[in-house]
């Protein structure tokens, strides 16, 4: 891995690419959780990051190029969290591995260790542990405002003189000190490795950081801070899951209220404007054959652009979900949920994969390897899939807009909180029946400082977050709406011509008119409501583009007069519904959306899942998604059909 240990930085010119150019020296981005290292990470690449597995392990790890003001190109590379080099769980194990284990010549280049300015001791350790080995170390001393506004301060100059490691003030938030950094680097890639310390043990080791703050950190005492005041409500064992639980519901009802009319926007867009001019134009073009318009109009355009439609809703809850990380609330939460956790048999650290789950599961279980405990890992890998991930959330909230057009927040904002309750009870099942002897683990967690969240950093996760989305759309979305339009277009009944064939004859039909009657019993046992379930399998997304594409057959000319404002999707899935339900329709909605949240999430979980815990337990895992997810379904009709 190494570039030659006395030679200077190649430089390149700067590029858009999000992979650096072969030979550029490697920078190892490293330092504890919560202590500004990803803030960091997103400041020198721009926020051009490819994720993937490390070669020959199954830990993921972020990579992007850093291009420094003086024209350097760095491979730089962020490593998972940890607090020292003695490894817990497997992402630690990784950062061990990498930095240390493997030969001089295959270990990073430069490591950068992002210093916590409110906690530098914990970084510090860290950063004696490496310097204990021949390598090259820069310290990154971030959130020295917040530091100081708790009455302490680092002189900079001196914590480099007494660890013998340059160090730099760095705000990735406020973008200052990138080009110091970028510097500071350059001139550290020009010397050759050296063995900073001695290793003399741990006990000397930390008295040298005893030494080394004493005589770098000057503390003051600051009583009842305004994070102190905020905490003493957002982690009281009472108020403070009722304050989560507000802040959550606050969410969704900004994301739907806002988000509304844009979504409206875009359809009109998309669906009508677009999808008429592109057909007019296949038309005057000669390409007016059912096969050409049938596929680009009715199933790219229709369904591709049904699901792009929800893009400002999800752009909204990312955005909000970031102010909320940058404000340092989303610390609390794990706080807050560890007596849940416990309850559950899983630490609350646990907390932190579940709630990425709440994005999307695939990255979820891939983040159980923060655990230490494999059996930990194994519980919450099988309770993520429980979580709504947000190709869910645009489901429940379409299905929410039409039949709960006045409370469609408080509709998905039940579907969530009914997401935690199923979470809690699968594992109160799991633990009492499989995992009886499961091992405790204390909590152990940074609270960072409650601050300001600043429009750039907000910003660039909210678009990295979305990017994820687009592409899927771009991508699964695209491959599913194609395999859909063929199986509508081949005739299997009836005296019909290729593309020219209803939906009911044809092979989709067909398909989805055999596992119909299995959900009759909840309420929605018709082949247009359960055939986009089999596609959902592939992408939650695909319920929306696949019902866009058989419902775009039909022309809904002669509507009842107060049926004009909905659109023509809306109006075929209520009556499909009521038809369905026998005239129990919000009763089968909920039990639709109810068997949406349970059953399992997507192709790319199982696949996750099959990484990270087998074969076996993924078979274990699928099984009891599918059956439970009926069971609830039956359930939630036979009951609220009564009631609504």
């Amino acid at each position: 891995m190494s570039r030659g240990v006395a030679s200077a930085p190649s430089c390149h010119a700067a590029s858009s690419t999000v992979v650096a150019p072969k030979g550029s020296p490697i920078v190892a981005l490293v330092g504890a959780p919560n202590s500004g290292k990803s803030t960091t990470f997103n400041a020198l690449t721009g926020a051009k990051v490819k994720t993937g597995n490390w070669p020959g392990t199954s830990v993921e790890v972020s990579r992007g190029v850093w291009h420094t003001h003086c024209g350097c190109t760095f491979d730089l590379i962020d490593f998972p969290g940890t607090y020292s080099l003695d490894p817990l769980s497997p992402d630690e194990e990784l950062t061990r591995e990498m930095l240390i284990e493997r030969p001089e010549d295959e270990r990073p280049d430069l490591a950068v260790v992002v210093i916590d300015a409110t906690a530098p001791a914990r970084g510090l350790n860290l950063a004696y542990q490496i310097a204990e080995h021949p390598y090259r170390v820069v310290l990154a001393v971030t959130k020295l405002d917040v530091a100081e506004a708790q009455g302490t301060y680092v002189d900079i100059a001196k914590l480099a003189e007494v660890t013998g490691m340059p160090a730099v003030p760095f705000n990735g938030r406020r973008h200052e000190g990138i080009d110091a950094l970028g510097d500071v680097v350059r001139d550290e890639l020009a010397r050759p490795r050296r063995q900073i310390r001695q290793d003399t043990g741990v006990d000397k080791r930390f008295a040298d950081l005893d030494a080394a703050t004493k005589a770098a950190v000057t503390e003051g005492e600051q009583e009842n801070t305004l994070t102190q005041r905020i905490d003493a409500f957002a982690l009281h064992p009472i108020l403070g899951p009722i304050l989560f639980l507000a802040v959550m519901w606050l969410v969704f009802t900004i994301t739907t209220k806002v988000a509304a009319p844009l979504q409206d926007g875009l359809e009109t867009l998309i669906t009508g404007w677009f999808g008429g001019l592109v057909e007019t134009g296949l038309t005057k073009l000669g390409l007016d054959h059912p096969l050409v318009t049938g596929l680009i109009v009715d199933g790219l355009i229709g369904g591709v652009g049904m699901v792009l439609t929800f893009a400002p809703l999800l752009a909204l809850m990312f955005l909000c979900l970031a102010v909320l990380e940058d404000s340092g609330y989303m610390a609390r939460a794990a706080v807050v949920t560890d007596r849940v956790m416990r309850a559950i048999g899983l630490p609350g650290k646990a907390f932190i994969p579940l709630v990425v789950g709440f994005g999307c599961n695939v990255p979820a279980i891939s983040a159980t390897r923060v655990l230490g405990s494999a059996r930990h890992r194994l519980l919450t890998s099988l309770l993520i899939p429980f979580t709504s991930c947000s190709a869910r959330l645009i489901v429940f909230l379409m299905l929410s807009t039409i039949f709960f057009p006045d409370h469609a927040a408080t509709a998905v904002f039940t579907m969530y909180v009914l997401s935690i309750v199923l979470v809690v009870a699968v594992g109160l099942v799991l633990k009492t029946t499989l995992w009886r002897a499961i091992p405790n683990e204390a909590l152990v967690i940074d609270l960072p400082t409650y601050q300001l969240p600043t429009a750039r950093m907000a910003a660039s996760v909210t678009w990295l977050r979305l990017q994820g989305f687009l592409k899927t759309a771009g991508g699964i979305i695209v491959t599913t709406v194609i395999v859909v339009w063929l199986l509508m277009s081949i005739p299997v009944q009836g005296d019909h011509e290729l593309a020219d064939v209803p939906p009911q004859d044809s092979a989709y039909g067909a398909v989805s008119q055999v596992i119909a009657p299995v959900f009759e019993p909840a309420g929605f046992g018709s082949w247009t409501l359960t055939g986009p379930l089999i596609t959902g399998f592939v992408a939650k997304e695909a319920v929306i583009s696949t019902w866009a594409q058989v419902y775009a057959v039909d022309d809904v000319t002669d509507a009842a007069p107060e049926e004009q404002a909905e659109s023509a999707l809306s109006q075929h899935i209520r009556h499909d519904f009521n038809e369905a339900s026998g005239g129990h329709a919000l009763a089968a909605v909920w039990a639709f959306m109810i068997f949406m949240l349970s059953y399992t999430p997507c192709v790319a979980t199982i696949a996750a899942q099959r990484r990270e815990i087998g074969a076996k337990w993924t078979f274990f895992g699928f099984v009891t998604q599918f059956v439970g997810a009926w069971i609830l379904a039956v359930l939630a009709f036979q009951i609220l059909k009564v009631f609504l």
